[in-house]
């Protein structure tokens, strides 16, 4: 059989801060739109040019029901190359952190550096993922009032207020007034399986300057896998922000953008 190189499709973004900075490329997590990356990308945007990338069925996106990692990683690809960016430093968060590891593993010579948020390059299986999608797609649209009586509806399936809220920030109203989805959710339902799988060939390593930003309150990334992160990545500094879930951006804005600068100048680049 022919292995078929993955077709890229063209990705939106948000962009911040002077082109004449070096670039950072952001992606994020599953179902996370760039917009609201947004105060975040403002504390860089003094010290790197950012392009906070939507992944292909995310936000204005272009969709694929390929969710394949390659298929991912070729995006990303496409997207600096069509901006004649050889160089670039790289933030994934989550999903995001994943994409970007699978990337740094096919194509070393692209990142001066990589930052990942809270994620390990191993196989995940959480259960609240499938049952939130199945929440979503069992929400029924047709006449809903507004985004606070889906919130209302989700409250049996979803019961943490946060995580309904992050969830409907996919809602939005159609040019004819109508609630649909931002996302195409059958799709990403359908590539749960292969999304929390690890990104990584058991060869695949990246020796560049690599820094894992953990939250200390979070369960994705454990004591036990950091043996694997540093069999992937030789150089890694692992750091962990102790007040922190899953989302260091957000629950410790502050420390996550110290922690990413502190990796620049450990790599030698201007902060």
């Amino acid at each position: 059989m022919l292995n078929r190189r993955p077709t890229a499709v063209a990705l939106v973004l948000l962009v911040l801060g002077f082109v004449a900075l070096p670039a950072l490329v952001v992606v994020l997590v599953f179902l996370w739109l760039s917009r609201y990356f947004q105060l975040t990308a403002l504390d860089f945007a003094a010290h790197v040019h950012v392009h906070a990338l939507d992944l292909r069925n995310h936000g204005d996106s272009e969709s694929s029901e390929d969710m394949a990692w390659d298929a991912l990683v070729a995006d990303v690809q496409a997207w600096c190359a069509a901006r004649g960016l050889d160089r670039a430093r790289f933030l994934g968060h989550s999903l995001g952190g994943k994409v970007l590891m699978r990337l740094a593993g096919v194509a070393p010579g692209l990142g001066e550096d990589l930052s990942v948020g809270d994620i390990a390059p191993k196989s995940y299986a959480f259960q609240s993922h499938r049952h939130e999608l199945a929440a979503l797609l069992d929400l029924e649209l047709a006449g809903l009032a507004s985004r606070a009586e889906a919130e209302m509806r989700l409250e049996g399936r979803v019961p943490d207020l946060a995580m309904r809220k992050f969830l409907l920030t996919n809602l939005v109203r159609a040019e004819d007034g109508a609630w649909r989805w931002a996302v195409p959710l059958a799709w990403l339902a359908a590539a749960l399986p292969s999304l929390e799988s690890s990104p990584l060939a058991p060869g695949m390593t990246y020796a560049g300057p690599t820094t894992f930003i953990l939250g200390g309150r979070s369960r994705y990334v454990t004591p036990d896998d950091v043996p694997l992160i540093r069999r992937h990545f030789p150089a890694a500094v692992i750091a962990t922000i102790a007040a922190s879930g899953h989302n260091p951006h957000m629950d410790a804005r502050t420390e996550f953008v110290d922690g990413v600068r502190a990796a620049w100048r450990r790599g030698g680049s201007a902060s």
